[in-house]
């Protein structure tokens, strides 16, 4: 066996394949990604398609998890379509660093929580907001992006709004 040491700034640096299969590797070799999963695309269960509300619905089941809630958030960004039913594809490695989580372990109680939550919602232990392979990619259902990142824009333009307001500078006494 051979080890090889690489920074972060090399494994940035890297051709967007050789990053692909060092990614490959880790997960396979921390044994991270579902061993049940088959690879792409994700097994023959379907993420539900979840509402406004329901997403709203899940937001509020998640207050006081941080890490849930900055895993929920992250499916705002747009994802890759593909299949049929068309499904969002995300993967799991960008969800960690984009949501400065420190280990896929996080992230994956974020998604497990998440899933939780949907269940609870339906009350149905096999709904699922999102589905996995064993490439290290989650899948969750177009309109279920839609509405996470509706969701967000609603809640940033609602903190948003009381600073877009413009005082006069100079009042004029009356």
């Amino acid at each position: 066996m051979i080890g090889i040491t690489l920074t972060a700034d090399q494994i940035c640096n890297a051709p967007t394949e050789v990053r692909r299969w060092i990614e490959h590797e880790v997960i396979a070799g921390l044994r991270m990604a579902p061993r049940d999963a088959a690879s792409s695309p994700p097994r023959s269960t379907h993420p539900a398609v979840c509402s406004e509300d329901e997403i709203a619905a899940i937001f509020g089941q998640l207050r006081g998890m941080p890490v849930a809630l900055s895993v929920l958030f992250e499916f705002r960004q747009p994802g890759i379509a593909f299949g049929n039913p068309p499904l969002k594809s995300f993967r799991l490695m960008d969800i960690l660093h984009n949501a400065k989580l420190e280990s896929i372990e996080q992230v994956m109680t974020g998604l497990d929580a998440i899933n939780a939550a949907l269940a609870e919602l339906h009350g149905d232990p096999g709904a699922r907001f999102c589905d996995f392979d064993n490439e290290g990619h989650c899948f969750l259902a177009i309109e279920t992006q839609a509405n996470v990142a509706k969701l967000w824009h609603d809640i940033v333009v609602r903190q948003e709004a009381p600073t877009n307001r413009r005082e006069p500078l100079l009042r004029t006494a009356g």
